[in-house]
């Protein structure tokens, strides 16, 4: 599968480009896995935050949104990592995972890399680096657990 991937500052993001992303989110994390909860938090528009966005075939079918650190020392946040149900099964949930890790590297080197995983998808995360942090907890009803990536 082709996929265009962009690497996009939020005052990038396109009119029709931030509905794509809400509406994808809003159909995984609160339809799909029946999650009522505010996704529309404050961070998408906040300073350096910046938005990855896998393309094809002229639709969003992957996404994270990645969290710059807040002080020389905070790691940087990658979240809202979701895959379009379309195209689930062709492994592009690792190339998405790939493409987050090396925009953050590039971006803000030097900072470990943060991300609150879905306890199902630990060993996922597992397999691109990250390590738990701490214990599971319930957050929005389903299962979490914190993770982190030491940079290189």
């Amino acid at each position: 599968m082709n996929i265009d991937w962009q690497d996009k500052h939020h005052r990038e993001l396109t009119p029709q480009e931030l509905y794509a992303v809400l509406a994808l989110r809003n159909a995984v994390f609160v339809v799909e896995q029946q999650c009522a909860y505010q996704d529309v938090d404050g961070k998408d528009l906040q300073g350096e935050n910046r938005h990855l966005l896998g393309i094809a075939d002229s639709q969003l079918v992957a996404y994270a949104r990645l969290l710059s650190p807040e002080d020389e020392t905070s790691p940087v946040k990658i979240g809202r990592v979701i895959v379009s149900d379309r195209v689930r099964g062709a492994r592009l949930g690792s190339r998405l995972m790939e493409k987050a890790i090396s925009r953050c590297q590039l971006r803000w080197p030097g900072h470990d890399l943060f991300l609150s995983a879905q306890a199902h998808l630990e060993n996922f995360y597992g397999q691109h680096g990250f390590v738990a942090v701490g214990e599971s907890y319930l957050e929005d009803g389903i299962p979490h657990v914190d993770m982190r990536k030491n940079a290189p």
